[in-house]
This record gives structure tokens, sequence and C-alpha cells, in this order.
């Protein structure tokens, strides 16, 4: 099972250096996938969570392409209704072999009404047009299949039963997103899934973290050591961690989630 890392390419702490160091660090401490999030207009929904200066994921993950070398690229999520498909598609395709086939592509259908406005998309339309935009990116890939040797993994996000259908139709893998074990263990036993490919959180504390609504990578690090036994158990083919957790200031002290991340790989190597 592969590990990766949710990395902040937004708010108030983020720059190129920044940017720079995450890149150095996720991939020198061995995590496999180094994934960054998608913003097009930082409305007044979006800032509250994630703020200016948001770096676009794919200018962003092409100029880290230049500066890492093994680590696997890619987006927690591409909102697949904000670009014409045909333009992700060839983004994407670019950015694949610019990067020596490194490009894992995560999608889903957004959240943000008001980014939706500014954009004139309809919000209500959303489910529909990323169905619509993931049929024709499929087709335009099938098109351009000789332009590279592999194809682009395509992990399709949504913790909806929409989601999960969609997934299932369209994805190579379901990409749940900040979700408990047991959630994630009922749809893993219950549904016939192309891959399962989470994004948990990724929060240390020095007491055991109990209780129902306790999300994986929440707790201590054996707790967090057990979350990842039980999804590779589950048959995950990779974990994303995301050591946000919604406070801008956080993007001010990395080094918190870069400690964080530091014992989780030097724990997930002693016991693999």
């Amino acid at each position: 099972m592969q590990l990766g890392v949710n990395v902040p390419n937004f708010g108030p702490g983020t720059d190129p250096g920044v940017l720079r160091e995450w890149a150095r660090i996720v991939e020198g401490l061995g995590f496999d996938l180094l994934m960054v999030s998608d913003h097009v207009a930082v409305t007044p929904d979006v800032s509250a969570r994630y703020p200016a200066p948001f770096y676009e994921p794919f200018t962003t993950l092409s100029w880290l392409a230049g500066i890492t070398t093994r680590v696997r690229l890619g987006t927690t999520v591409l909102v697949m209704p904000y670009r014409h498909p045909l333009l992700v598609a060839r983004m994407a395709t670019n950015l694949d072999q610019l990067s020596g086939g490194r490009l894992v592509l995560g999608v889903g259908v957004g959240w943000a009404r008001q980014e939706f406005d500014a954009l004139g998309v309809p919000f209500t339309a959303r489910g529909r047009l990323t169905d619509e935009h993931l049929v024709a990116l499929r087709k335009a890939w099938h098109e351009e299949r000789h332009e590279r040797t592999a194809p682009i993994p395509l992990w399709v996000g949504g913790n909806s039963e929409a989601g999960i259908r969609r997934a299932i139709r369209f994805g190579d893998a379901w990409h749940p997103l900040r979700g408990t074990l047991p959630w994630m263990r009922s749809v893993v036993t219950s549904r016939t899934l192309p891959a399962f490919a989470p994004r948990i959180a990724l929060r240390l504390t020095d007491a055991p973290v109990s209780g129902p609504e306790r999300l994986a990578g929440t707790g201590t690090l054996e707790q967090v050591r057990e979350d990842l036994d039980e999804l590779r158990r589950l048959g995950a083919d990779a974990v994303v961690l995301d050591p946000y957790h919604g406070d801008p200031e956080e993007t001010r002290r990395p080094h918190e989630a870069w400690r964080a991340l530091t014992s989780v790989a030097t724990h997930w190597k002693t016991s693999s």
C-alpha cells in the first residue's frame, strides 16, 4: 500500500519556498504521492477554509515535477465542472508526460456554491456535469492513448451514494475524503469497487481518541498505525494523509505537520 500527503497549496503561510520545502520533505521521507487541492475563484465560502494565495493545481504540480524525481503527483480533488473536459484531458496528459508518467488525477463534483456562481457554472447541475465531463475525458484519453505508455489513474472522490456510484462507473479507484473506519469498511465490504484509495485526516494526539465519530488518522501514533493497517487489510492501494484541519493559520506553522508526517513515515517503515 502506498502512502501519500495532501500538501496545502493555499493559505497565508504558503509561498513558493514553502511549497518547495513540502516537496523536499514528502519525497525525502519516502512518501509515494504528493497531492494538492483545487479552487479557481477564492470566493468567501472558499476563503473561509482555503484562503489566498491559492496555487492552481496543474501549474503547481508542473513546477513541483521539475524539483522532484520519484514521488507521484496528483490532485485531491480537481473540481471537474470548473474546466472544459478537453482542456483537462490536455493538461493532464501533458503533465503526465512532462513528469515521466507520475500523475494521478483525483476528481470530484465540488461544493462551493459562490465559486460556481463566479465561474458561471450551475451549482445544482454539478453532478450531471461531472458525469458528462468524465465521459468526455475518458473519450479524449482513449483517442490520445498513443501519446503515453500507461493510462493516467483516475480517482473519483465523493462520500455520497452518488459519488460512490460515480467512482464505480468512471474511476480507477474510489477516493473518499476524511471518513471514519467503520463507514469506509461498510462501503468496501458491500460494493464491488474498482480500487480503494482514501484520503484520511492526520492529527496526532498524546491521548487516545475514542468514539464512533473518530476520523481515521486521528489519535495517537499507535492508533494511526492501526488505522493504516486496517485500511491495508481492506485492500487500499494508496492512502493520502491530510495534515490540514481547516484553520488557515496552520499554514504558517508547517513544521507541526512535518513532524507528524516524520513520525508516521518512520513508524510505517519500521512496521511494514
